[in-house]
C-alpha cells in the first residue's frame, strides 16, 4: 500500500462528500448539519491530505507499522464519527445511542493520531 497516495485519494473522497453536503445545506438554507459538514472537512479532508503529503514528503514515515496502524485507526474512527454524527444531528440515532458509539469512534481516532506522533518522533 503506498500510504500517502491512498490519504490523498481518501482526503480527496471526504473533500468531495464535504463541498456537497455544504452545497445542499447552503441550497436548503438549513445548516442543521454544520458540525458533521465541519468534521468531514476537517477529519476527512484537511487531515487525510496533510498526512499524504507529509508522508509523501517525509518516506521514512511511510514504511513501518505505525503508519500503517495510524491510516486504519484514522480510516475506521473517522468514518464511524462521521456517520454517527449524522445520524444523530438527522435525528436517525438516539442520543443514548450516539454516546456510546460517538466516543469509541473519538478513541480510534486519538490512538491513529498517537500512533502518528510516536511515528514522527522516532523517524522524523
Amino acid at each position: 500500500m503506498n500510504i500517502s497516495r491512498t490519504y490523498l485519494l481518501t482526503g480527496s473522497l471526504y473533500l468531495l462528500v464535504g463541498i456537497i453536503l455544504g452545497m445542499y445545506m447552503g441550497g436548503k438554507q438549513d445548516f442543521t448539519l454544520a458540525p458533521v459538514h465541519a468534521h468531514i472537512n476537517l477529519l476527512g479532508f484537511t487531515l487525510m491530505t496533510l498526512f499524504g503529503v507529509a508522508y509523501r514528503v517525509m518516506p521514512q514515515l511511510a514504511g513501518n507499522t505505525l503508519a500503517k496502524v495510524h491510516f486504519w485507526l484514522h480510516q475506521i474512527g473517522a468514518f464511524v464519527m462521521l456517520i454517527g454524527l449524522f445520524l444523530l444531528m438527522t435525528g436517525s440515532m438516539a442520543p443514548e445511542s450516539a454516546e456510546k458509539i460517538l466516543p469509541v469512534s473519538e478513541i480510534l481516532v486519538f490512538f491513529g493520531m498517537l500512533a502518528w506522533a510516536i511515528n514522527v518522533f522516532r523517524s522524523a
